[in-house]
């Protein structure tokens, strides 16, 4: 696995973070505004008050942790093109169309995309460098 010092983690990074090995992550993580959004909605997606908190918890360290990238216009464009390139590919990109913004805004900004869920962004290849990481207990 190649580690960069800097590039955009998606939702199943942030969600789990301590979950993954340090050493396996850039240097420097970067967040997306929509990262920020699906991290927003997750308190309100259950009905379990310690799965709730737990969200909360979450969503609270990364406001106070990140400064999100933009969802911006040359992130929209790119959005267009990995859409394209996933339907291509066979794949619906509806049905990942979070994941391909936060793909968009990486791609836009020219940094690569670390993953849980590599096979989410399959089509794209190409238009943006996706990583793949393997969640494990660390030591700490």
């Amino acid at each position: 696995m190649t580690i960069h010092d800097v590039a955009v983690v998606d939702t199943s990074i942030i969600a789990a973070l301590r979950l993954y090995d340090p050493a396996e992550l850039p240097d420097t993580m970067l967040i997306t505004a929509v990262t920020l959004g699906e991290l927003s909605y997750g308190p309100h997606a259950t009905d379990d008050p310690a799965k709730r908190a737990a969200r909360v918890a979450v969503l609270q360290h990364a406001e106070a942790t990140f400064d999100p990238l933009p969802y911006d216009q040359s992130a929209a464009r790119l959005y267009g093109q990995i859409c394209a390139a996933v339907r291509v590919a066979g794949r619906q990109p509806r049905k990942r169309a979070s994941d391909l913004m936060i793909a968009a805004t990486a791609a836009s900004n020219e940094l690569p995309l670390y993953t849980a869920n590599p096979q989410d962004f399959a089509g794209s290849e190409g238009l943006v460098e996706v990583v793949a990481v393997h969640g494990r207990p660390n030591d700490f």
